[in-house]
This record gives structure tokens, C-alpha cells and sequence, in this order.
């Protein structure tokens, strides 16, 4: 999967790819590697959820096969992702509580950026989103933390009456990691790796 490195006061890689699953893997592994040789593999974790989404929403939405291209942008503390297709029909944010796999992935990429957006562009439109690099990346974490599993009781239907609010988010938390274990099981990922590897962000992060 080519792709172009730009240094400078900002760092740039443009990489091109299908909208079929198996290029969305090389997508999260380019991307990986490019975040690594920059020295920002604390966002790695992150940026490979957030771009899962906006690939995964353009084999959905534009078409299975479609060509699109991500580009990641290194701007000072911030990583900024921007995924173009040739779509000029633009994502609509819908209610967190549609039954159906209406937008939920949008409500996710909202949740984990500083901020996100969509713009026309020559040929279709991009969505693009920033995360936090460093000490900003990690309020952010636990800002994300309470907004996904408040989401996620909304989901579940849990009754917050009479209950303390912290205590009834800390009784969802392994529920929602193992909702989260069985969604990357699904996606061929394997449980054991995924905790490992979010094991090793945390501790990488708290030092």
C-alpha cells in the first residue's frame, strides 16, 4: 500500500486503498507503521479504531470496492485523519438511540476526537477527525470512558434511579469490555491480543 511521508513542521501520509475488508487491515497496519516511525505510537490503539470506522462506513454507504484514500496529518499535539471517497452524499449524525447500525459509528468517532467534520471536496467528500497527542490524549481517554459507557447503559436500558451514577458506570465497565471482546472476535481480532495491547497503551501512557 503506497503511501507519501511529508516532513516538516507538520507530517503528512497520503494512503489510497479499496473499500473491501481485507484492505482495511493493510489500512490499520500502514497506519501503524507510519504513526511508529513518527514516534506517536501512543495514538496507534486509537487511530486504528477511528479509521476501522470511517473505512468500514465507506464500504457501507459508497460501496464495496469503492477507491478512497486516508490521510494522516501530524500537527503539533493533534493527529488529524481524513478519509475521502468519491461520495458526494454526506454522513448524517443520527440519535445515539436508533435500534438499527444507523450512524453509530459516527457517534463513536465523535466520542473519540477533539473534533470532526465533513467537507465537499473536487471529486466527493472527506470526513475527517483530530485525537490528542500526550497529556491532552489522556483527559480525553477518560472523557471518552464516561461518554461510552453512559451510551452504553442508554443501549442496555439500565436504571440510574436511586443509584449513584460512578458506581452504576463502574458496575457496566466489564460488561462493555466484554461487548467489546466479542465485537473484535467478530472482526477476527483475537480477545487475548486486544487486551494485551490495551494493557501495554495504559501502562505505556500512565508512566
Amino acid at each position: 500500500m503506497p503511501g507519501t511521508d511529508v516532513t516538516g513542521c507538520e507530517r503528512r501520509c497520503v494512503l489510497p486503498f479499496e473499500a473491501v475488508p481485507s484492505e482495511v487491515r493493510l489500512l490499520r497496519r500502514a497506519a501503524v507503521a507510519q504513526l511508529t516511525q513518527w514516534g506517536a505510537a501512543m495514538a496507534c490503539s486509537e487511530a486504528q479504531i477511528i479509521l476501522t470506522e470511517l473505512a468500514t462506513n465507506v464500504i457501507k454507504h459508497v460501496g464495496e470496492g469503492a477507491s478512497a484514500t486516508l490521510v494522516l496529518e501530524w500537527q503539533g499535539r493533534r493527529l488529524r485523519m481524513e478519509m475521502h471517497d468519491k461520495s458526494g452524499s454526506l454522513p448524517i449524525l443520527r440519535a445515539a438511540d436508533c435500534e438499527a447500525e444507523c450512524g453509530r459509528g459516527l457517534h463513536m468517532l465523535v466520542a473519540m476526537s477533539l473534533d470532526w467534520g465533513t467537507m465537499v471536496t473536487a471529486v466527493g467528500k472527506a470526513v475527517w477527525c483530530e485525537i490528542g497527542l500526550g497529556s491532552e490524549a489522556m483527559c480525553r481517554r477518560v472523557e471518552r470512558a464516561v461518554l461510552a459507557l453512559e451510551a452504553y447503559q442508554g443501549f442496555r436500558g439500565t436504571v440510574l434511579e436511586g443509584r449513584p451514577h460512578e458506581e452504576a458506570l463502574e458496575e457496566s465497565v466489564p460488561e462493555l469490555i466484554a461487548d467489546l471482546l466479542h465485537w473484535a472476535s467478530g472482526r477476527g481480532l483475537a480477545p487475548d491480543d486486544v487486551l494485551d495491547q490495551a494493557q501495554m497503551h495504559y501502562e505505556a501512557e500512565a508512566a
